[in-house]
């Protein structure tokens, strides 16, 4: 038994995405170019766009203090969930992934970049 649960963990740990290995420190520095339209951190207010504090593992359009375009909330209510790789698509290209979109970043080009703001994210959950 104890070499299947092994090899089970094995499994889901060489399945896990890679973003779950981002450096949160460079992930701060990445998130500077989001900080004019988003903050995080305990005195976080919405701006442009919402504070992200607890945005990883949540539901999408959860702040019930942000108005928020229809496009995401369409896909909120069809159950979008800000999962390392939902987020990690959103970030690559905002408006392919979710067209009509209010976010207007053009999206960040390296994976690891991506990796770093998710990791840095995941901080304030």
């Amino acid at each position: 038994m104890f070499q299947k649960l092994t090899a089970g963990l094995l499994a889901l740990t060489l399945a896990a995405p890679a973003f779950a290995s981002g450096d949160p420190a460079s992930g701060e520095k990445v998130f500077r170019k989001c900080k004019a339209c988003h903050a995080v951190g305990e005195d976080a207010k919405n701006k442009v766009g919402p504070t992200l504090n607890g945005i990883m593992g949540a539901a999408a359009g959860a702040n019930p203090d942000f108005k928020y375009s229809d496009a995401l909330m369409t896909m909120a209510a069809d159950g979008l969930v800000w999962t390392e790789e939902e987020m990690a698509a959103f970030l690559k290209k905002p408006k392919e992934y979710m067209p009509k979109t209010k976010m207007s970043f053009a999206g960040l080009r390296k994976d690891d970049d991506i990796a770093d703001v998710i990791a840095y994210l995941a901080t304030f959950n």
